[in-house]
């Protein structure tokens, strides 16, 4: 079976849709974030602060290749990967994505990203990237990552619907071709 990844940045809903999804159904899922926090036993902003972005990066790598080897040899019901904001950066990453699955890309303006990442959501434990202000960077973040994030998904998916339409959107996409119908 195939797995769904989700791919956008920060805000987009990856890990909420991701659980949305396990709780309501049925889909196993997995979130690279988690992992490499799991591993490593460091925040991101933990890991980049000692050893950079790169350092941050080949976790990241490792964690998706985690993933989905933990995704395929489990079996059974749709399972789901929900991504960092910047796996895509590394065309192996994509590479890997598409051969093993499904690529959702979870698309919303920079304005309603910066939206949900201000506080009381915004995650302390993830530095920010530029060190601009939430919508600029945003905005930045989306002038350069946009070509990678639809160079990687199969489907866009309008992330501004509400949470619970996102998952079913998502779900039918996980089901598709498996013989199951979206619920």
């Amino acid at each position: 079976m195939a797995i769904l990844f989700l791919i956008g940045p920060r805000g987009s809903g990856k890990t909420v849709a991701a659980t949305l999804l396990e709780r309501d159904h049925g889909c196993r899922a997995c979130d690279t974030d988690v992992l490499i926090r799991e591993r490593s036993g460091k925040t991101v902003a933990e890991i980049v602060n000692e050893g950079g972005w790169p350092a941050f990066r080949a976790l990241e790598k490792a964690a998706l290749l985690e993933a989905v080897n933990r995704m395929r040899d489990a079996g059974g019901s749709p399972a789901v990967i929900a991504t960092g904001g910047g796996i895509v950066l590394d065309p192996e990453n994509r590479r890997c994505m598409r051969e093993h699955g499904v690529v959702a890309y979870l698309a919303a303006p920079a304005a309603v990203l910066a939206g949900r990442l201000e506080p009381p959501r915004n995650d302390p434990s993830r530095p920010s990237l530029t060190g601009l202000p939430p919508e600029e960077e945003m905005a930045r973040i989306l002038r350069e990552r946009e070509p990678l994030y639809r160079e990687a998904a199969h489907h866009v998916v309008d992330a501004t619907m509400t949470p619970d339409s996102v998952a079913r959107t998502l779900y039918g996409m996980a089901n598709a071709g498996t013989g199951r119908e979206a619920q």
